[in-house]
């Protein structure tokens, strides 16, 4: 019996750190080797588009402002289908990491315009849309992240003051945006859904105020679910007014006793002050103890 004789093994694409990849105009990147792997399956050929382009962002090879090549010698360079280039690009563009432009000349194709943080942020929105968080776990999350960020804020070294008379605010410029949304807050004539939406975004500007930025991304990505759960748990409550009045008091509170340099107190504000609108909005199972 004559055995059929073996067949060849498909070569794969590779990518390579010691030749040049050619996907910017800027010329930075790697190339490909095409010696060891195998070319992907349509399935999974976007993906390798995308894990590539992501693994330079991170690496540094790639940064805002450089310039992605063509499709088609995107394409080439790959050894993937157009198509292939095109879903990647696409996943890319929602979760705000590229932009892409039509036509020719300077601001066509797709140009890297994002931080990790906004893709970060992008994919958690992403997936609060797709499929949502169980809102206990959303709670449990804020009380993490938020008890780290007054913790950052009232421990961080006092801001520097002229050696002059004049009071000088201690919260600004770190808190300034904060300050500002509180100012806001603060009008009497606001609807439920203006100052809950306000309200996502102070707790958004001391994220960012505390100067951690995987924090400050996951806040963001997280502000969608935020608001929606606050904005349901509104409609439950028997007097709106009063527990407005309650809210301006507790963000005023938290915020003087990051001036005042309180972290324990700012702790325990920012623990009440969240799990307790949950407990008085009948939204959660189980509201989260103080460890």
């Amino acid at each position: 019996m004559v055995r059929p004789a073996p067949r060849p093994r498909t070569r794969r694409l590779v990518w390579s750190d010691h030749t040049r990849y050619c996907g910017l105009t800027t010329g930075k990147g790697h190339g490909i080797d095409t010696a060891t792997t195998a070319t992907p399956t349509p399935a999974r050929a976007w993906r390798l588009v995308l894990e590539r382009i992501e693994r330079d962002l991170l690496d540094g090879v790639l940064a805002p402002g450089d310039r992605l090549s063509s499709e088609r010698e995107l394409a080439t360079q790959l050894g993937v289908g157009r198509s292939s280039v095109r879903e990647a690009l696409r996943v890319l563009e929602v979760m705000g990491l590229i932009r892409t432009g039509t036509g020719s000349g300077p601001s066509s194709g797709a140009i890297i315009i994002a931080t990790p943080q906004g893709g970060m942020s992008a994919l958690l929105r992403l997936q609060v849309a797709a499929h949502g968080f169980p809102l206990d776990d959303v709670v449990r999350t804020r009380l993490v992240l938020e008890t780290a960020v007054v913790t950052e804020l009232a421990t961080a070294p006092a801001p520097a003051t002229a050696t002059t008379p004049a009071p000088v605010e201690p919260s600004a410029p770190p808190l300034a945006a904060a300050r500002a949304t509180l100012r806001a807050m603060d009008a009497t004539d606001l609807t439920a859904a203006e100052f809950l939406a306000l309200d996502a975004q102070l707790h958004l500007a001391l994220a960012e105020a505390s100067g951690n930025t995987v924090i400050a991304a996951m806040m963001a990505g997280l502000r969608t679910s935020i608001e929606s759960y606050v904005q349901a748990g509104a409609t439950a409550l028997s007097d709106w007014d009063a527990t407005a009045h309650r809210l301006r008091h507790e963000h005023h509170a938290i915020i003087d006793a990051i001036d005042a340099r309180d972290a324990d107190t700012a702790r325990d504000l920012i623990h009440h002050h969240i799990s307790g609108y949950y407990a008085e909005a009948g939204l959660a199972r189980e509201v989260p103890r103080k460890a």
